[in-house]
């Protein structure tokens, strides 16, 4: 079966058996029991809580093996609560007292301690939140003889299937293992888009019902360069595909003897070509694709799919290895940057209307001054091993700047006292992803040592479009005048006060947009990994002042058409995309 009804959120090719996420819905039966069927009803409970710990005890064997100790310990855990005396004999008051069926009884029980844990005023205790939540999931899914899957432990190659992937479940993958992407939902700048561009797994989302079509070992080939994927195919179409993936492979073995070159315009315009990493696995992909640099690190993977908060002690060992491993070339770590549709339940983020304008980000570490301390005294303790920068994210005032200044001017006093050596002139920068930053970039360039665009969010933020709703995204774009115009005001203004700036979001590896940014005066471009040889072919293959004359035409178009005519004819006519 051929289709093609979806967005391509990330090129590349894939063929290999589907693996179907799909977790069926959890329907508890508040009926009660009669008197005959107590027994039952409690057999049913130790049946499942033995089927749970057989599993685990299975997860903590493949877990030791494949990730080490840390992440079995986790495990273990949730085993010891199981195994919990109190907590049977809660779950069997019910059954035998109030007439419950089993799994009426464990989703109250657990459901009490959660509330219980969460009303608590003590940090440690509400961190173990997260463990009641995923031992009563898997308490009630194997009580209702549902499917458990567990992506962290999968062994085989496969096309991931699912109505979409939330970051966290994203971070339990092995890229080794998971080699291409189809979802339900999803956008070309949604989450799963970008940081399946990031791994460079081939993606193509926004499919509607794409998990009603394709089942657990389904043969498939998805084409990341066509937007297409088939189910089961023929014959003639998998040698139709081999003969795609050959010519695949010959383009990108020439991209290979590029990604070394040096990234400077035919006229001599050299800009830093960076990369965005999420974990410390990528950085050993760094040099090898021909970055000079990390341009952004997203330390909030550090504080996903775990049961409470990394310590100081953790990150500075983490961040310590990366500088390490970077031999005191440039890394831009930004802080947590969780919230909006990253969420992590150990935080007990309040229920909001809307997420994106919400506790997220530096709001949440200027509240819990024990988050921002511990990762700022973590990065400058490491800063000593290499070239650190800190970043903030979600900035919105010069107030919040000057404030995060004084706590790191604090604790550089508490580091020295405590005979920690750090780099006590380590750069300080900001990502510019709001309007009010990017309208107020000329005193922001005054306080800090560098800009990083967050097109993504400033986009998103600009046009007043939630790039995750489905229904509207045709209405993100990154090309409006209105974002572009920021973009340059930012530029500007960084350069006046003798600044540099990157971009880190999508639009720093996108085609079209790479000779506009450089045209603009961008200094630094921040992309994918798998992106760094493309665009360095774009740039040396433009003259920056040709670049520079068709920003001043494109920023004088007050239409998106206006502005893709003039940016495609300009690529046209110089052959901007010719390897």
């Amino acid at each position: 079966m051929f289709m093609n009804s979806g967005i391509l959120a990330s090129q590349g090719l894939a063929f290999g058996k589907a693996l179907l996420y799909k977790e069926e819905k959890i329907i508890i039966n508040y009926n009660k029991i009669s008197i005959n069927e107590v027994d039952k009803e409690i057999k049913r409970f130790i049946d499942a809580r033995h089927k749970s710990i057989v599993q685990l005890k299975s997860i903590v064997k493949k877990a030791n093996k494949l990730f080490g100790r840390k992440k079995a310990i986790i495990f273990e855990g949730h085993i010891l609560l199981l195994e919990d005396i109190e907590l049977e004999q809660e779950i069997i008051t019910l059954i035998k007292k109030l007439n419950f069926t089993a799994d009426a009884a464990i989703f109250s029980v657990m459901n009490d301690q959660i509330i219980a844990l969460k009303n608590i005023n003590d940090i440690y205790l509400k961190e173990r939140v997260i463990d009641i939540h995923d031992i009563s999931k898997r308490l009630l899914h194997n009580i209702l003889e549902l499917e458990i899957i567990d992506l962290s432990l999968i062994k085989d190659k496969i096309i991931l299937i699912a109505k979409d992937l939330t970051p966290s479940l994203i971070a339990q993958f092995d890229i080794k293992v998971v080699i291409g992407l189809l979802t339900d939902l999803g956008g070309s700048t949604s989450h799963t888009s970008i940081i399946a561009r990031s791994l460079g797994l081939p993606a193509i989302v926004g499919l509607g019902n794409i998990t009603s079509k394709i089942k657990t070992g389904d043969i498939v080939i998805l084409d990341g360069i066509n937007n297409k994927f088939y189910i089961n195919p023929s014959s003639d179409i998998i040698n139709e595909f081999k003969l795609l993936r050959r010519k695949f492979f010959i383009e990108k073995n020439e991209l290979k003897k590029i990604k070394d070159l040096t990234a400077v315009t035919l006229d001599g315009h050299m800009v830093e070509i960076s990369v965005n990493i999420n974990k410390i696995d990528d950085v050993k992909n760094v040099f090898s694709s021909g970055a000079e640099s990390i341009g952004l690190y997203r330390t909030e993977f550090l504080f996903m799919n775990r049961s409470s908060l990394p310590d100081e002690e953790e990150q500075f060992l983490v961040y310590k290895d990366i500088a390490k491993r970077m031999n005191n070339k440039p890394i831009v770590i930004r802080t947590m940057d969780i919230g909006g549709d990253k969420y992590i339940s150990y935080l007990n983020f309040p229920k909001e209307e809307n997420p994106f304008l919400g506790w997220r980000a530096i709001r949440i570490m200027m509240d819990r001054k024990d988050i921002l301390y511990s990762q700022i005294r973590a990065i400058l303790r490491a800063s000593y091993f290499g070239k650190l920068y800190i970043m903030f994210p979600m900035i919105i005032s010069l107030e919040e700047v000057l404030f995060l200044k004084k706590e790191i001017s604090k604790i550089k006093i508490e580091l020295f006292n405590d005979g920690y050596f750090f780099d006590n002139n380590i750069k300080i920068g900001v990502m510019i992803e709001t309007p009010s930053a990017a309208i107020i970039s000329n005193h922001l360039a005054k306080e800090v040592d560098f800009f990083s665009i967050g097109t993504n969010d400033l986009t998103q933020y600009t046009l007043a479009v939630d790039r995750g709703n489905d229904s509207i995204s045709h209405l993100y774009n990154p090309f409006s005048p209105a974002v572009l115009y920021l973009i340059k005001r930012i530029i500007n203004y960084s350069h006046i006060e003798g600044k540099w700036t990157s971009v880190c979001g999508e639009l720093a590896s996108d085609r079209n947009a790479v000779v506009l940014l450089l045209g603009m005066g961008l200094d630094k471009f921040s992309v994918n990994i798998t992106s760094v040889a493309n665009v360095k072919k774009i740039i040396r293959n433009t003259n920056f002042f040709k670049a520079k004359k068709l920003v001043k035409n494109v920023l004088s178009e007050s239409t998106v058409e206006g502005v893709m005519y003039l940016l495609n004819k300009f690529i046209r006519k110089n052959n901007i995309l010719n390897i």
